[in-house]
């Protein structure tokens, strides 16, 4: 039996990168937002119990798409950094209901591959984990480290390297309190995971797909509309 889990979506950010005239996670995949692609892979779980969506203040795209309505969906304002809408989207758990020792799942907004498949062996593989985990992808190509004028100082061992995907799945208090902490102490923090060995704790990798891919540029979203043509 899978366990039941709340969910958060950072979408607060502006996806630079992209070079488009809206935040990445309201540009079209198939006919619907990348952020409606997103959300579909968790509103029809069974073990979905809410789900969070930290958004930029005055965002004025959220509130078109018909997701915004769904009543298992609420908002957050989010902040300047990952970590701060994230914090904020726990804390709103809480007002929802959510305690402590719950699963939240964390995942990119502009992560709309994820497969059905892939969730539900992260909530199985984690549920009785002391600590939680990700899903993550090991390295495949040779890996180099790059001195300051773009030569190779050396080869890194990649059996020893993941790459870091989405969902990201811990507890809630255990969450909050390093990604409070973290940010408290002006630490650098990428991911949830990041906030969790700031705390000293070791999350658990999950090998999952590596088309979990994060649209960050154009070739990204190219890439998946001809997936889904295929």
């Amino acid at each position: 039996m899978l366990p039941s889990f709340w969910v958060v979506i950072p979408a607060a950010g502006i996806g630079s990168r992209m070079q488009a005239d809206r935040p990445k996670q309201y540009l079209l995949l198939a006919g619907k937002t990348i952020i409606e692609h997103t959300l579909d892979c968790f509103l029809d779980h069974a073990g979905l119990r809410g789900l969070v969506v930290s958004l930029a203040a005055g965002d004025p795209y959220w509130r078109k798409l018909g997701c915004a309505n769904d009543p298992r969906v609420r908002r957050a304002d989010g902040g300047a950094e990952r970590a701060d809408s994230v914090l904020a989207g726990l804390i709103r758990l809480s007002e929802l209901g959510a305690g402590k020792d719950d699963w939240v799942l964390v995942h990119d907004a502009a992560r709309p591959n994820l497969s059905r498949a892939d969730l539900d062996n992260l909530l199985v593989k984690l549920m009785d984990d002391p600590i939680g985990g990700l899903l993550a992808a090991p390295a495949r190509d040779t890996l180099k480290r790059a001195d300051p004028e773009g030569r190779v100082q050396e080869t890194i061992d990649r059996s020893v390297i993941w790459q870091a995907f989405t969902p990201q799945m811990f507890r809630l208090e255990a969450l909050r309190d390093a990604l409070a902490g973290a940010l408290a102490a002006g630490a650098a923090i990428t991911d949830e995971a990041s906030a969790m060995e700031w705390a000293g704790q070791s999350p658990r990798l999950i090998e999952g797909r590596a088309d979990n891919l994060k649209v960050t540029r154009p070739e990204d979203l190219q890439w998946l509309e001809q997936r889904r043509r295929s």
